[in-house]
């Protein structure tokens, strides 16, 4: 017997403008139990984010009217926390890091296995229920003169607020969760990606970079977000 998905029911937007791609998509994210609406272009996409809501995206990066970036750009804006599948025929690294930079939780390439991209799927709406379950646990978190708000990714460092990506918030959770641990960047791939290999690990060191630059009062020497020489990175908030 089947084992019953635990996230049936979860509503997820397909953006796809590849019609055969997308009706079989559709047909086997229904037989697990998903509720899936179909967008074909960028711009029919954005207009059913705006009128309903969904717990996942499974977003193509070439797409008519708007591409894929685009898109991920402007839910980001309202909503920083839903997760975001990007599929494409684009393999370059530079590709991936860019859907990353722009919102996307993790990347596909195409031809892709079907069953990896079911498995995807339930691993990201794992991971948004983690993630939801620990911002309610502690939705506020104070280090040095940073404070980060982890429900709406808002964060305040050095006099000044901005906004932090899903993942960027998700990685520093991460860390902050595990304070005073030594967290290999494979830990982190797996957890917070919920990939082993599909990202290189120099993805995982420019979103540290980032995190540093952020909230570090000298990012080339961290103090709160520390590299462990062949191990992986440690954070602290003891100064």
């Amino acid at each position: 017997m089947m084992a019953k998905n635990s996230y049936a029911g979860s509503k997820i937007l397909l953006v796809e403008d590849e019609e055969t791609l997308a009706v079989g998509l559709e047909y086997n994210l229904t037989e697990e139990g998903y509720h899936v609406v179909w967008a074909q272009d960028g711009r029919k996409a954005l207009q059913l984010f705006k009128t309903a809501e969904f717990d996942l995206i499974i977003l193509d990066i070439m797409l008519p009217y708007f591409d894929g970036f685009e898109v991920a750009r402007q839910i980001r804006k309202n909503s920083p926390e839903i997760p975001i599948l990007m599929l494409t025929a684009r393999s370059h690294i530079n590709d991936k890091v860019q859907g990353l930079a722009m919102g996307a939780d993790d990347y596909m390439t195409k031809p892709f296995h079907l069953q990896e991209l079911l498995l995807r799927v339930k691993g990201m709406l794992k991971r948004k229920m983690w993630y939801k379950q620990v911002s309610t646990d502690q939705p506020v978190y104070v280090f040095g003169e940073n404070e980060i708000n982890f429900e709406n990714f808002q964060a305040t460092a050095k006099g000044q607020a901005f906004q932090l990506t899903a993942h960027e918030a998700m990685v520093l959770k991460y860390l902050i969760q595990n304070k005073g641990k030594i967290v290999s960047r494979k830990e982190l791939l797996e957890e917070v990606w919920n990939i082993s290999s599909e990202i290189e690990t120099r993805t995982v060191d420019n979103f540290i970079v980032r995190l540093r630059k952020y909230f570090e009062p000298d990012p080339a020497k961290p103090i709160y977000i520390k590299s462990v020489r062949s191990a992986g990175y440690m954070f602290t908030d003891a100064l």
